[in-house]
C-alpha cells in the first residue's frame, strides 16, 4: 500500500475500510480520506462523496506529510479502523470510528465520525481538511469558526459541527488545520451531524473509543463459529452488522451508490436500500452464527411491510430503510462518477419490478427463524399467508428475475424454483406449528412449480437447467438448488448443470452470473459475481468435491481487500467492481465457510488436492 497515491484522484474501490454506527457508514481510504458518507442514515443525501466526484463531491482528509507508506487494519474484534502512516523519521496512527447507537452503548442520538491521530515516533506534521458538500453537492453551505470548539457548516440540507482539539481555520468553505505533533501527543476530531456546538472535552474521544471497542467485542462474542475460517467469517459478520439500520431492523444491500460494475459505467446502481431477498439471506447467515437479535429486528420490519402491502398485492422488491415504498430513480448529472463512470444514480427503479423469487427467500428465512429463533406470531403468519395467496395467483407470470434485468420479462427458472421454496417452507411451518392454512393448495402449487422447473427448464441436449424455458442461457443462480433442498447435491441433472456452468461461466475459479450479450437490456460487460463464486464453492462441497471447493474458497479469500472486505464483483485483473462492501458477498462467504468447514472435517480423502480447470 504505497503513499502518496498516484495522480489518479480516485483510490481503487478495494482501498477502503468502512466504519459505522448502525444508522449509516463512512468509507475511509488507505490515505486517511473519508470519501463517502451519507448523513444521518444510509439512504440520506451524501455529505462526503468525492468517491463519485473527486472535484466537487466533498471529503474529510487527515494526512501526514512525507509519509512513505500506509497500512490499515481493524482493531481486533471490532469495526474501529486503524490507518498507520509510516516514514523513516516518524510513525503516526489514525483511529477512525463511529459510536454504535444501541441500548447497550447509548450516544444520545448523535451521528458523528470520530478521528484520533496518535504519534508513536518522530515529529510528524498532520494536515486536516474537512470539506463537506451537502445533498450530493447540490446545495451551498457556510462555514464559520467557533473559538474553542471548531467549525460549524450550515446548509439548507442540514448542519455539521466539526469539533477539534486544535484550532481550525476556514478556507474556501473548508475547515483546515496543520499541526506538528510530538511523540505521545494526539489530535482529536469529531464531525457531528446536527449536533450541539460545544467543545471537545478532554478524554472524550478516548472514552468513546473504549465504549465502541467494548460494544463490538461484546457483540462478536455471540458468534458460535469456531471453524478454520474464523477470521474471514467474523469480518464478514462485522461488515453485515454495519449494514443493519438499528432503529428499524432493515439491512441495506451495500453502503454505496453507482460504483461501476463495468469500467466506464453503465451498470451503476444505488444499493443503499433494503432488498427483501438480500435481507432474508442475511438473516439466515447471521442466525447461522448465533446473532438472533438482528433476525428478530428484520422480522419486525418485514411484518410491517406485509401489513402495509395493499390488499391483493405482493411485496415490493425493495424499500427504504424506513419502509417507504417510493424510491424514484434519477441521475445526478453534475457528478462525474467514479473515475468518470456515469451515470450516478440515486433511487432504484427496480423497486417497481416484478421479482417473484423474493417470496421464496423470505419464507425460507422465516421458516428458519421460526425453527431456530423464536416462534413467529399469528399476526405475521396471517400476513405471510396473504402474500402466498397473491403468489399462488401470479407465480406463472413472466417477471424481471433475481438479476433485475431490463431486457424484458421471462419465466425465469430461479423464480419458479423459489416459488417451490415459498410453498414448501410454508407447508412445513403449518404442519410443525399447526397453523391454519390451505396446506393442500400450497402443496399443489409447490408441486406445479417443481414440475415446471424439471419439465420446462432442463435442456437435455445441453445437459443443464437454463435461465428460462426454451433457451440455451446458463444462469449461476441455479447453483443454489441443493442449498435450498430442491435437488440432491449429487443429482445427475444438477451435476451436469455444474459441469456446464464450469465450461461457460467459470473463469479462474470465479463465476459470472450469466453471459452479458446485451439481451439483458444493459450495455457493457461486468465482472465475475462474488455471490455466485461462493455458491459455486458450496455446490462443490455438497457434491463431495471437497478438495476443489476448498481450493476455490481459499482463492476467493485472496480477492478480499486488505481488511477482508468485498465489493459486488471482481474484474479481469482482480480489481473490485460494484458497490462496496456488499452484503450478498459476505453472507454467501459465511454460508460457504460453515458448510465447507463441516465437509473438510468429515472428508475421508486427502484434505485437499491440486485442482485446475481443464
Amino acid at each position: 500500500m504505497a503513499y502518496p497515491p498516484t495522480a489518479d484522484p480516485y483510490l481503487p474501490i478495494e482501498d477502503h475500510g468502512i466504519i459505522g454506527d448502525l444508522h449509516t457508514v463512512a468509507l475511509v481510504g488507505v490515505d486517511g480520506t473519508i470519501d463517502w458518507c451519507c448523513l444521518p442514515r444510509f439512504d440520506a443525501p451524501s455529505v462526503f462523496a468525492s468517491l463519485l466526484d473527486a472535484g466537487r463531491g466533498g471529503s474529510f482528509s487527515v494526512s501526514v506529510r512525507e509519509v512513505e507508506r500506509t497500512k490499515q487494519m481493524y482493531m481486533p474484534d471490532s469495526n474501529v479502523l486503524l490507518t498507520r502512516f509510516l516514514a523513516q523519521s516518524a510513525v503516526a496512527e489514525l483511529y477512525d470510528f463511529m459510536v454504535p447507537d444501541h441500548p447497550s452503548c447509548p450516544v444520545g442520538g448523535f451521528r458523528q465520525i470520530v478521528r484520533q491521530v496518535r504519534v508513536l515516533r518522530g515529529r510528524p506534521t498532520v494536515d486536516v481538511c474537512c470539506a463537506p458538500a451537502f445533498d450530493y453537492a447540490r446545495v451551498p453551505h457556510e462555514a464559520s469558526v467557533v473559538p474553542g470548539v471548531g467549525v460549524v457548516f450550515r446548509s439548507p440540507a442540514g448542519s455539521l459541527v466539526l469539533r477539534s482539539s486544535t484550532p481550525l481555520r476556514v478556507e474556501d468553505g473548508a475547515a483546515r488545520a496543520t499541526v506538528t505533533l510530538e511523540r505521545g501527543e494526539s489530535l482529536e476530531l469529531a464531525a457531528q451531524w446536527e449536533g450541539d456546538v460545544r467543545p471537545l472535552d478532554s478524554g472524550e474521544v478516548t472514552h468513546l473509543l473504549d465504549k465502541t471497542l467494548r460494544y463490538w467485542d461484546d457483540w462478536l462474542r455471540q458468534s458460535h463459529y469456531k471453524g478454520r475460517y474464523r477470521e474471514a467469517v467474523e469480518r464478514s459478520a462485522l461488515a453485515l452488522k454495519l449494514l443493519v439500520h438499528q432503529p428499524t431492523g432493515a439491512l441495506v444491500a451495500a453502503a454505496t451508490t453507482s460504483l461501476p460494475e463495468s469500467p466506464g459505467g453503465g451498470r451503476n446502481w444505488d444499493y443503499r436500500y433494503t432488498w427483501i431477498r438480500d435481507a432474508a439471506f442475511t438473516l439466515y447467515a447471521l442466525m447461522r452464527l448465533g446473532f438472533t437479535e438482528e433476525a428478530a429486528g428484520f422480522i419486525d420490519w418485514l411484518h410491517q411491510r406485509c401489513v402495509e402491502a395493499p390488499p391483493g398485492t405482493g411485496l415490493q422488491v425493495l424499500y427504504g430503510v424506513d419502509g417507504r415504498a417510493e424510491l424514484p430513480e434519477s441521475v445526478l448529472d453534475h457528478l462525474c462518477g467514479y473515475r468518470g463512470a456515469r451515470p450516478v444514480r440515486i433511487g432504484n427503479a427496480a423497486a417497481q419490478q416484478l421479482q417473484l423469487d423474493i417470496h421464496g427467500e423470505l419464507m425460507d428465512s422465516v421458516y428458519l427463524y421460526n425453527k431456530y429463533g423464536e416462534p413467529i406470531s399469528y399476526d405475521l403468519w396471517e400476513a405471510l399467508a396473504r402474500q402466498l395467496e397473491w403468489l399462488e395467483k401470479h407465480w406463472e407470470e413472466p417477471d424481471d428475475g433475481i438479476w433485475e434485468t431490463r431486457g424484458g420479462r421471462q419465466r425465469f427458472t430461479y423464480s419458479a424454483l423459489m416459488t417451490w421454496v415459498a410453498f414448501e417452507r410454508a407447508s412445513r411451518m403449518a404442519r410443525h406449528r399447526g397453523m391454519p392454512a390451505p396446506v393442500e393448495a400450497w402443496r399443489d402449487t409447490a408441486a406445479a412449480a417443481y414440475r415446471f422447473v424439471q419439465d420446462r427448464c432442463y435442456a437435455p441436449d445441453l445437459g443443464a437447467y437454463t435461465q428460462y424455458p426454451d433457451c440455451a442461457t446458463l444462469d449461476a443462480s441455479l447453483l443454489i438448488m441443493p442449498l435450498v433442498k430442491f435437488t440432491g447435491p449429487k443429482d445427475p441433472r444438477f451435476l451436469s448443470t455444474v459441469d456446464r456452468v464450469e465450461q461457460q461461466l467459470v473463469s479462474d475459479s470465479l463465476v459470472h452470473r450469466y453471459r452479458t450479450d446485451g439481451s439483458d437490456g444493459l450495455t457493457g460487460s461486468e465482472g465475475t459475481f462474488n455471490l455466485c463464486s461462493f455458491w459455486y464453492v458450496e455446490a462443490l462441497s455438497r457434491a463431495g468435491r471437497v478438495g476443489e471447493a476448498r481450493y476455490i474458497f481459499e482463492k476467493m479469500l485472496t480477492h478480499a481487500n486488505h481488511l477482508g472486505l468485498y465489493a459486488e464483483e471482481i474484474g479481469p485483473a482482480g480489481e473490485a467492481l460494484g458497490n462496496f462492501p456488499q452484503a450478498f458477498t459476505h453472507l454467501a462467504l459465511i454460508s460457504a465457510a460453515t458448510n465447507l468447514d463441516s465437509a473438510v472435517s468429515s472428508h475421508r480423502g486427502p484434505a485437499a488436492r491440486f485442482w485446475h480447470e481443464g
